[in-house]
């Protein structure tokens, strides 16, 4: 699994013209890719290591002060762009593999107690932000 972490003040997205998901209120935006061979396992792990990532203001956690993800499924994460101009999503799991990892992730945010907002699986998106800091980190599992 990979993961796209922004530290962000606020951050939404909307699908057809309407907001599906949204937090306003310091937290972190989640873009989450699957690839072929991630499994349950690894979107525990993930969902682990983003409720307990320390980078919020002062060093803290979402676990710490009970800040709000946004967590949003970005098959783009696994895009090729080492040769030529167009990427290939040869890596990228299909929706039917992708979805319920991706959902497991946000399950498990959850069950750790967490406020997670959503996107939705295969949308065209509009994702809005702001960055703060700017903190941006890639996760790859």
């Amino acid at each position: 699994m990979r993961a796209v972490v922004q530290r962000v003040s606020h951050a939404s997205v909307v699908v057809e013209g309407r907001t599906v998901g949204a937090i306003d209120q310091p937290g972190l935006m989640v873009l989450v890719g699957v690839t072929h061979s991630d499994t349950p396992a690894e979107a525990r792990k993930l969902a682990a290591k983003l409720w307990g990532l320390r980078i919020l203001d002062g060093e803290k956690s979402c676990s710490d002060i009970g800040a709000p993800l946004l967590v949003i499924s970005q098959f783009t994460l696994y895009g090729d762009t080492r040769k030529g101009r167009r990427p290939t999503w040869q890596a990228a799991a299909p929706g039917p593999v992708a979805e319920p990892l991706v959902q497991a992730v946000i399950d498990e945010l959850r069950a750790l107690g967490a406020h997670v907002e959503t996107g939705s699986f295969g949308a065209e998106m509009k994702v809005s932000l702001l960055n703060d800091g700017p903190i941006t980190l890639v996760i790859d599992l």
